[in-house]
């Protein structure tokens, strides 16, 4: 999954960026509003996470700005600002969610998650695809009743499958996802982690579970 962080303080924005990114997000990182806003007009992200008290533009005229555009990416609010006022106001201007500081870095990742999962139509946490079974929030995968390891941007990729369902991945959208904007420098590998990942979840099997669409990507089988 792809998040920008809009966060101006800069020690702040470098501890969440890192932290996700060790959770297998992409990360994209603005430290004002008037970057932030740019930055999810022109990328596709899966989650932004945004301060309200930033410089240029405020969070809140920049999350207006983006649902006036019709840009609906999940957005969760990170500020210091608690009062039920200000909770109020940044629902109204159309947060999904909000999370006052000082807070758990566990907490926005599993809020953030959650969101995603509802931007995409997934209820729960856990996924199964045939007899392939995905723990969204223990990061974890079993086939068979199997225990699979998968690396970050393995999980990532197929993280990315299941939430997308049977829809047809292309390259450029798997690449964006797992190396946020300068993704092109590292397309070039990206057929090496498919292999990789159709090796550990197919295990032998004569039929990966993972088709590749000759022209147009991959997708997930039924």
């Amino acid at each position: 999954m792809r998040a920008l962080i809009i966060e101006d303080e800069p020690h702040l924005r470098k501890a969440i960026a890192e932290g996700l990114r060790e959770e297998g997000y992409a990360v994209d990182t603005a430290g004002d509003g008037e970057e932030g806003l740019h930055m999810a007009q022109c990328y596709e992200h899966d989650a932004i996470v945004l301060d309200l008290m930033l410089p240029r533009l405020s969070g809140l005229d920049l999350l207006e700005a983006l649902r006036r555009e019709g840009n609906m990416t999940p957005v969760l609010i990170l500020t210091a600002k608690d009062t039920l006022e200000d909770k109020i106001e940044g629902f109204r201007r159309g947060t999904d969610d909000y999370l006052t500081k000082p807070f758990a870095f566990a907490e926005l990742v599993v809020r953030l998650a959650a969101l995603i999962r509802r931007s995409r139509g997934v209820a729960g946490h856990r996924v199964t695809v045939a007899d392939l079974e995905i723990d969204l929030d223990r990061r974890t995968m079993s086939r068979a009743g199997g225990e699979i390891d998968l690396t970050a941007t393995e999980f990532a990729m197929l993280e990315l499958f299941a939430l997308s369902g049977r829809r047809v991945i292309s390259r450029t959208e798997l690449a964006e996802h797992l190396w946020s904007h300068d993704w092109e420098k590292m397309s070039n590998v990206l057929d090496v982690h498919v292999a990789n990942l159709r090796r550990k979840i197919d295990g032998g099997r004569s039929e990966s579970l993972i088709r590749t669409l000759r022209g147009q990507g991959y997708a997930l089988r039924g």
